[in-house]
């Protein structure tokens, strides 16, 4: 199994994303260093807590413009939760942040009219060009998200209306649900993401 690079935003609940690797067989190994999320075959951007902390430890650690080489190259990364969020432009979490920007697109609140946040588990619905994503059942704590995300293959879910669960565009998979805490259904999505880019 492949050598899988933790980046740590600061604010992610990283030691169960390292179990969840190596229930797998994987290597997990956190770092914050541009060569060493350069060169991995296989890189993770966790996230729990504000857009802004997350987007800012990025930036102060050079990793932004790496992330945005990385996955223009099509390299197999994937983000989740917070992480996930930060592939988007903006978010209403903290206005005037930048994001990663790799998918045109906002990151809203949930409306006020449904429990905000949302802790719990939830249904995933990919479309039928999904690879990687499939029909299940996911764990989710967010209290944002998008509601499209243009030219990505998209996995909804429902929440005050409909919102991307996740999404995925050749090795690239990003997920607003935390697939390490969603049972076999995230084990055996993470273990997909593994096998990318092997020969």
């Amino acid at each position: 199994m492949p050598e899988v690079v933790i980046v740590p935003t600061g604010t992610a609940n990283i030691a169960s994303v390292v179990a969840a690797f190596r229930r797998l067989g994987a290597d997990p190994r956190i770092s914050e260093s541009v060569a060493a999320v350069a060169k991995a075959s296989h890189v993770m951007v966790p996230g729990v807590g504000t857009y802004g902390a997350a987007m800012q430890r990025l930036v102060e650690h050079g990793l932004d413009r790496t992330l945005r080489e990385r996955i223009a190259a099509d390299r197999p990364t994937i983000a989740i939760c917070v992480g996930h969020q930060l592939l988007f432009e903006t978010s209403d979490e903290n206005p005037g942040v930048q994001g990663l920007g790799v998918v045109n697109g906002h990151i809203g609140r949930f409306p006020d009219e449904v429990r905000v946040p949302q802790f719990g588990w939830n249904e995933v619905r990919p479309a039928d060009a999904a690879r990687l994503l499939e029909a299940g059942y996911a764990y989710f704590a967010n209290s944002y998200r998008a509601t499209e995300a243009p030219d990505w293959t998209v996995a909804r879910a429902t929440h005050g209306g409909s919102y991307v669960a996740a999404m995925e565009r050749g090795n690239v998979l990003a997920c607003q649900f935390h697939p390490e805490l969603s049972g076999a259904y995230g084990e055996s999505l993470l273990a997909r993401f593994l096998e990318l880019g092997r020969c």
